[in-house]
């Protein structure tokens, strides 16, 4: 079944995959999870990891409905995270750090977009969080992207707000004192995935990272970081695939390969982020594991019925 076909089956259906910057408090995480799951929505998946210090969480709602669980988990997080304890490898500007609302259908674009809003605006109405856009929702070319406004983490972010070089798109202009900032766009699905590289050595994965995304002359689509894990003892390739149908994974896992080779480094397994389309998966080459993976809860298809 792809996925127009599993979202035609009842009413419109959005997903939303709000990132959070806590990767280790399982009692905060199993709260805040039961906080999205309000209202008929339902929570497909969470993906935590305690270097990163992020999770992600994938849930599914028809309008409105999404835009009430949303919100409802964000007054979670709030009410138990603090953005100046966060100590994590992935960049970020908020405890809330960013909310996709997600379109399945090209025809719910448009729905996605004013759930998106909706969700910008209660943000900053109900919580007083500084709310910007990006992407599809961008209010400038120079917005789109997110490493806009994390280039130099929450502390930057606050100087850029102070000095009125940069002004959110909902709420106040300023940082919230404990949670932040946060991001909130509209997109279609696009697949999380990091590779774990045979190297100690986090520079010899960002100078593979910067070959292999776009901005570098890369795969079209695919934004890319190194990161070392500490507490695992692993460095990773970590990567956002914005079109999975035009660039499956094998063709990224192929690349990276490639440039992985000019600096003496393999691919060593690969790491699903939350849930991907039948299509990102097809080809996989049998050679690079897959850790965690299990096709009946990660693959998005088979958790539309």
């Amino acid at each position: 079944m792809s996925i127009e076909q599993g979202a035609k089956a009842g009413a419109t259906l959005l997903e939303a995959v709000p990132n959070i910057s806590e990767g280790k408090d399982q009692k905060a995480l199993d709260a805040i999870g039961r906080s999205f799951s309000t209202g008929g929505c339902r929570l497909l998946d969470v993906h935590s990891d305690p270097d990163y210090g992020r999770s992600v969480f994938t849930l599914i709602g028809e309008p409105q409905s999404l835009a009430d669980a949303l919100i409802a988990g964000a007054k979670e997080i709030l009410g138990t995270l603090d953005i100046r304890a966060y100590r994590g490898a992935h960049p970020c500007i908020g405890v809330l750090d960013v909310v996709p609302i997600v379109y399945l259908r090209r025809e719910d674009r448009a729905d996605a977009h004013d759930e998106a809003l909706a969700v910008a605006n209660r943000l900053a109405g109900e919580l007083e969080l500084p709310v910007f856009l990006y992407g599809e929702l961008a209010s400038a070319p120079e917005r789109r992207e997110r490493a806009y406004f994390r280039e130099g983490g929450v502390g930057e972010l606050d100087d850029r707000l102070g000095k009125r070089e940069l002004e959110p798109d909902f709420g106040p202009p300023r940082i919230h004192a404990t949670a932040g900032a946060t991001l909130v766009a509209a997109r279609p699905p696009l697949v999380a995935f990091n590779l774990e590289l045979s190297t100690e050595d986090v520079d010899l994965a960002r100078g593979i990272a910067s070959r292999v995304r776009e901005e570098g002359g890369g795969l079209p689509g695919v934004r890319a970081i190194g990161v070392k894990l500490e507490q695992q003892g692993v460095v990773q390739l970590s990567a956002n695939i914005h079109d999975p149908f035009q660039v499956p994974l094998w063709i990224l896992v192929e690349k990276v390969k490639r440039e992985a080779e000019l600096d003496g480094v393999k691919v060593v397994a690969g790491e699903l982020v939350g849930l991907a389309p039948a299509a990102a998966l097809e080809g996989f080459p049998p050679d690079v594991p897959l850790h965690g993976f299990d096709a009946t809860r990660h693959v998005l298809e088979n958790r539309l019925g």
